[in-house]
């Protein structure tokens, strides 16, 4: 799996002055050389283990945890043996080899994953959009380096931010999309903690997206 290093120092700046003092940031991971697509959430939270200053592998979203890995399941994004693991595993049992695995996969399915902010919380408390305008530069130049042919938002906040405009995810239907700075956005709903119930529309719009 690949990161962008180059940007790792600037994140952890603001992980000390946005962030959770006892925990580290979570950057992007996954293919980086021009993917097919790009996920980007919101920010991390305590509960990926890899945040704990005592990880000493890889530092990318959602390790374990289990919730969001369905949607890669689901959109034929993910090898099912993988997924049966992770399903199976407790996040105190992810070890820096099975992390490793995940994003090796990940990387193998030509996908990117990160987050709008990488300043991880004790808990999933919502960040001001303040916060994540901080990130927003970084994030434009996360983008270009890794130049993704599409980029999926997920939810209302980190669409609006990234677009420069208020936006409402349920406006979007089927593979409808903005296009900034040359790449095609495409705003999604959020699909995992208080957005779980969204998770099928979520992945029926994915689906669009891939197919497009």
């Amino acid at each position: 799996m690949q990161q962008v290093i180059q940007l790792h120092k600037e994140y952890d700046k603001l992980q000390l002055k946005y962030g959770d003092p006892t925990l580290s940031s979570i950057y992007g991971a996954g293919c980086i050389n021009d993917p097919e697509i790009m996920f980007i959430f919101m920010n991390p939270t305590g509960r990926n283990i890899s945040s704990t200053c005592s990880w000493r592998g890889l530092r990318a979203p959602w390790i374990g945890t289990k919730q969001v890995w369905d949607i890669y399941r689901d959109i034929g994004l993910l090898q099912s043996d993988i997924y049966l693991k992770i399903k199976t595993l407790k996040s105190e049992e992810w070890d820096y080899e099975f992390a490793n695995d995940v994003y090796t996969d990940i990387e193998n399915h030509s996908v990117f994953i990160t987050n709008l902010a990488k300043c991880t919380q004790i808990d999933a408390r919502p960040l001001n959009n303040s916060v994540f305008k901080e990130y927003l530069d970084l994030m434009y130049k996360e983008i270009d380096i890794v130049n993704p042919k599409k980029i999926v938002t997920f939810g209302n906040q980190v669409s609006s931010i990234l677009l420069d405009r208020s936006i409402s995810v349920s406006d979007y239907v089927d593979d409808q999309k903005e296009i900034l700075n040359g790449y095609e956005i495409y705003p999604t709903y959020y699909p995992v903690g208080q957005g779980r119930r969204n998770m099928s529309l979520a992945v029926d719009r994915i689906r669009k997206i891939l197919n497009t």
